[in-house]
């Protein structure tokens, strides 16, 4: 397994390409509201990556028909956007967005709360947010890919959440998916030990209720196998010398 390690040059280009996603998801979080469709946020989301002079990564990615994969409720990833797919007070959406900047790619995701949610839909939330935190306290040079693996677990299963096992993490650089693949749940092995210049995007995937998915018709989109609620938190990450660097924050 080949890991890439960036350039100083390379990590330049990418500190950019992910500021400039940070700032796509700061404006698409604003614009969240109920009686917006999903196909409105997908077409925000690219005027505003091609407003930066770069490209959507997703679009057309082995087929995927759209700029923004926009999940909502018990859709856990690769959402595809519809005109008639409209958003509605106490739905939950995880928006998951990549950009090209100069040959170099950034991948983030985030989930929204639509007007006030239920304190379930909340938690669940808030607790996947975190969980990636909790991973990346471990995201240093010297350790082990699977430390950030053991530590998101640990977390999430001390709230009785289901950690989805079906999708993972990856590096990223000049390709969307590089080495390593990176789990979300506890694994027995160590993994690849970390160094400086690796860039990864974490990305736990936590359903509040059973792990098990199953893929639509479309051939895309995931769901939860019993209809339960499923949010998403992601950011690109930079491998230091000393903590790590999330790349895809706006500035």
């Amino acid at each position: 397994m080949a890991v890439t390690i960036k350039s100083a040059r390379e990590i330049d280009l990418m500190r950019e390409a992910g500021r400039l996603l940070g700032i796509v998801h700061e404006e698409l979080g604003k614009a969240i509201h109920p009686g917006m469709s999903t196909k409105d946020i997908d077409k925000l989301g690219e005027e505003l990556i091609r407003s930066f002079g770069c490209t959507p990564n997703f679009l057309h990615y082995q087929g995927y028909p759209a700029s923004i994969c926009v999940s909502v409720n018990d859709e856990v990833v690769h959402g595809i956007p519809h005109a008639d797919h409209i958003l509605k007070e106490g739905d939950i959406v995880s928006l998951d967005a990549g950009l090209i900047y100069k040959g170099y790619h950034s991948d983030a995701a985030r989930t929204h709360k639509v007007g006030t949610v239920s304190p379930e839909a909340e938690q669940l939330i808030l607790v996947t947010k975190q969980s990636f935190f909790e991973g990346i306290k471990n995201a240093k040079a010297g350790n082990h890919l699977y430390d950030i693996s053991n530590a998101i677990d640990a977390y999430v299963t001390s709230y009785g959440y289901g950690i989805v096992t079906a999708l993972v993490g990856h590096g990223i650089g000049t390709k969307l998916h590089e080495e390593p693949q990176i789990p979300n749940f506890a694994q027995r092995r160590k993994g690849v030990r970390l160094q400086p210049g690796m860039t990864l995007a974490i990305e736990p995937m936590i359903n509040m209720g059973t792990a098990e998915v199953e893929w639509l018709d479309d051939d895309w989109t995931v769901v939860t196998a019993d209809g339960a609620y499923s949010a998403h938190y992601e950011n690109t990450i930079l491998i230091t010398d000393g903590e790590p660097e999330i790349l895809t924050l706006p500035l």
